[in-house]
């Protein structure tokens, strides 16, 4: 519904709800339903750390024969780099724009788009996701 008198304030609130609340927000990304599914099937805990990433790198991508969900486990790979982010690097955190996808916010300002990352990674295995985070945890 469009209330031209508002204004920006729908926007300001739609802000205001993602920030009152950031770890409410980082729970919901975390849970990658999905990835941490076919992972498990794979034999592969997933347990917020970088390691976990390096085995998710490792696993055979028998979903890429799958077009329905290909790009459900890419968007799911990464929010779950960016769950690792968040979990183990300091000062790094969601945003959350409204109509765009999460992003990470590193301490230092730099934004990681994670999941054009993640998805990258489910389509073709570029880049992957042990390596975007060690670059991410060097700067």
């Amino acid at each position: 519904m469009n209330l031209p008198f508002l204004g920006n304030r729908r926007r300001k609130l739609a802000d205001a709800r993602f920030t009152a609340a950031p770890e409410a927000v980082a729970a919901l990304l975390s849970e990658c339903e999905l990835l941490r599914s076919q992972a498990a099937q794979a034999g592969v805990r997933l347990d917020d750390t970088a390691a976990s990433l390096e085995a998710l790198d490792q696993l055979v991508p028998r979903w890429r024969d799958d077009a329905e969900t290909l790009p459900w486990l890419g968007n799911d790979a990464g929010l779950y780099l960016g769950t690792v982010v968040v979990r183990t690097l300091p000062g790094a955190q969601w945003e959350i724009r409204p109509g765009e996808p999460p992003v990470v916010r590193l301490a230092s300002g730099r934004e990681i788009d994670v999941v054009t990352a993640g998805r990258g990674w489910a389509e073709s295995g570029v880049p992957e996701l042990s390596q975007l985070y060690a670059e991410v945890a060097e700067v």
